[in-house]
C-alpha cells in the first residue's frame, strides 16, 4: 500500500474577505502559525485549493486569498467518526497514580463537541458548578485517516494517514470519574477544539517526534512529546482498524501528556474568563479558546 501523497502542505479552511464564502487553501507563508496570526489579527493570505480537503489529489492554484475568518480544518461534516485514546502518555498515567493499560483504551464522542480556532469552550450546565466538575485541558496530537482502513498491520498504518492536527480534548471529571464510559463526559457540545490546520502526512515523517504545549491564561501547563505515547501512532491505527472500517475523514486523538489540571494540588480546572491555547508542532500550530460557562453562547465552528 502507497502512502498518501497530497498536492499540499499545510491545508487551511477559512471565510475569505474577497468572496464572504468558505475556502480551503494553502497558507502562502509556509512557516506561517496561522493560529497565532488569526489570534492576533495578522494578515494571511492563501493559495486557494479546488477540491476537497479529503481528496488527495485536490489542485493548489495560484489565486491568492485574503483570510477573514479561520475555521476548522475538517468541517464537521467531513467528519465520519471521532475515536480518542485515554491514558496514552506514560508521564500521564504516572501523575495519575494509574498503570499503563495492556491494550488502548478508546472512547468516542460526536462531531458536534468540534470546534475551531478562536471558538468557544462551552461550559454546560450539566458541568456546573466548575469546580466541583473539574473541566479540564489536554493538548492532542491527531490523526486524519485518508482511505479506508480495515485490519491494517503496523508497518503500513501510516500509508492511511492523509494528514495530522491538533485537539484539546476538553474533559469534564466529575462525570469521568463517575462511570466507566467517558463518552459522555468527553462529549459536549462545542467543547472540542480542532485546528488550525492540517499537515500532510508526508511532511510529518515520524509522528513519534512531535511535541505539544498547553497553556492556560499564559502559563504553561503541559509541554510534552509524542515520543512518550505508550501506544505509537502505528498501533493505534492497526489496533483500532480491527474488525472495523476507519472512513476517510475520520479523526484519531491520541491521549495527552503530562500536567492535567484535576491532579494538580490544588486541581486547576477551567472557569468562565479562561484562556487555552494548545500548541502541536511539525507545522500544525495553535489553538486559541476562550472558556464561557454556559449562557445562551453560540461557538464559532
Amino acid at each position: 500500500m502507497a502512502p498518501i501523497l497530497t498536492q499540499w502542505t499545510r491545508l487551511i479552511r477559512f471565510v475569505a474577505a474577497e468572496t464572504s464564502s468558505v475556502h480551503i487553501g494553502e497558507p502562502v507563508d509556509p512557516k506561517l502559525d496561522v493560529g497565532v496570526a488569526a489570534h492576533q489579527g495578522i494578515q494571511i493570505k492563501a493559495y486557494e485549493i479546488i477540491g476537497s480537503a479529503l481528496d488527495p489529489s485536490s489542485q493548489v492554484t495560484k489565486t491568492v486569498l485574503t483570510v477573514k475568518h479561520l475555521l476548522s480544518p475538517l468541517a464537521r461534516n467531513q467528519v465520519g467518526f471521532v475515536r480518542c485514546l485515554g491514558l496514552n502518555y506514560s508521564d500521564h498515567a504516572e501523575e495519575a497514580k494509574l498503570a499503563a493499560p495492556a491494550f488502548p483504551v478508546l472512547f468516542v464522542k460526536p462531531t458536534s463537541s468540534l470546534i475551531g480556532p478562536e471558538g468557544t469552550i462551552l461550559i454546560p450546565a450539566a458541568a456546573q458548578p466548575v469546580e466541583e466538575h473539574l473541566p479540564d485541558y489536554e493538548v492532542e496530537f491527531t490523526i486524519v485517516i485518508g482511505k479506508p482502513a480495515k485490519d491494517v498491520k503496523e508497518e503500513d498504518a501510516l500509508d492511511y494517514v492523509l494528514a495530522y492536527t491538533g485537539a484539546n480534548d476538553v474533559s469534564f471529571r466529575q462525570h469521568q470519574m463517575a462511570v466507566s464510559q467517558w463518552c459522555f463526559s468527553k462529549g459536549f457540545d462545542n467543547t472540542n477544539p480542532l485546528g488550525p490546520c492540517l499537515v500532510s502526512a508526508s511532511a510529518i515523517p515520524d509522528p513519534q517526534k512531535v511535541p505539544l504545549v498547553c497553556k492556560l491564561n499564559g502559563q504553561v501547563m503541559q509541554n510534552g512529546s509524542t515520543a512518550d505515547q505508550i501506544f505509537k501512532v502505528r498501533r493505534t491505527i492497526a489496533h483500532l482498524s480491527q474488525g472495523t472500517t476507519l472512513e476517510p475523514g475520520s479523526i484519531i486523538l491520541t491521549g495527552t501528556p503530562k500536567g492535567v489540571g484535576f491532579v494538580r494540588k490544588p486541581a486547576v480546572y477551567l472557569k468562565h474568563g479562561d484562556r487555552v491555547e494548545t500548541w502541536v508542532g511539525g507545522g500544525v500550530g495553535t489553538l486559541f479558546n476562550d472558556v464561557k460557562e454556559e449562557k445562551g453562547i453560540s461557538a464559532k465552528l
